[in-house]
């Protein structure tokens, strides 16, 4: 049968422990760790995902500074706002809500958060020491990813993992990691040949291409591990980047859409901003 990878529950138990460390900083040093986020401009889904990201840091304790720009922010405002954080020392984590508006250089916007609070692990700098197997807070998705499997003690030493997706904060740090882990890494995309060929080879298949259920049921192979960190609205729910239905009857494991993936994003977000909040006691 079937190991369902419950993102949800694993997220619940990690805020309990979460919570237990936060309320240790507060006894240690009178400080509450802080996230601060900043959304710009007026799109109702980034809205959302910024408001569930203050709610998680309520849940265990935290404190969020939630900072709204207007949608004709520009890049040179948008830095000196980063700045701004980067110098209040209550401030430990930064997150720049993915996507900005279209005026607004977002590469240069990342790459000005200070690397101790880029806990949502966007800048260019975070990512090549992550590659480089040096200490750095991984992007949420990918990383999150990584503590669910590592939870349910999946192997990956040996594995031939095929991730399909390469984008900077999903398929490619995705990729580093599972490398880092001592599998052997196939990264595709849309220009590549014979996709379903390819992943009939995978013993694991992370799909992070953000298209509905284009990696089909069929293509994976028996015993494989499947991670689907898609998700896209439906009637009935939501699918994600997998075709899933029956898939219990193929995989060894398997994340659900929804509750799989998705919860530890957010979770490794908080999780990454209070460690930064340990290291700076």
């Amino acid at each position: 049968m079937s190991l369902v990878l419950d993102g949800r529950a694993y997220a619940t138990q990690m805020e309990s422990e979460l919570k237990t460390r936060v309320e240790a900083l507060k006894q240690k040093t009178g400080a509450t760790p802080i996230l601060a986020t900043i959304l710009v401009g007026d799109d109702p889904a980034s809205a959302t995902y910024v408001k569930m990201k203050g709610n998680a840091c309520r849940r265990v304790g935290m404190d969020s500074i939630k900072v709204e720009m207007p949608q004709d922010t520009t890049t040179e405002q948008l830095l000196a706002k980063i700045n701004e954080l980067n110098n209040n020392p209550n401030v430990h984590g930064i997150l720049l809500q993915h996507p900005v508006p279209s005026q607004i250089d977002e590469r240069v916007c990342f790459d000005a958060i200070d690397i101790k609070k880029d806990v949502d692990g966007v800048t260019c700098l975070g990512f090549g020491n992550m590659a480089m197997g040096e200490p750095a807070y991984g992007s949420c998705t990918p990383q999150g990813i990584m503590y669910l499997l590592q939870k349910h003690n999946i192997e990956l030493s040996g594995k031939h993992a095929v991730v399909v997706g390469r984008s900077a904060i999903l398929g490619k740090p995705m990729a580093m990691m599972l490398l880092n882990a001592n599998c052997t890494v196939t990264i595709c995309h849309s220009k590549t040949q014979n996709l379903a060929e390819i992943v009939k080879q995978a013993d694991i298949v992370v799909g992070a291409v953000g298209k509905p259920e284009l990696i089909k049921k069929d293509w994976i192979k028996q015993g494989a591990v499947v991670v689907d960190a898609g998700f896209h609205p439906t009637e009935n729910g939501g699918v994600g980047d997998i075709e899933l239905a029956g898939i219990e009857e193929i995989a060894s494991a398997y994340t659900p859409v929804p509750g799989g993936v998705g919860p530890m994003t957010i979770n490794t977000l908080i999780r990454q901003t209070v460690e930064s909040a340990e290291k700076s006691v």
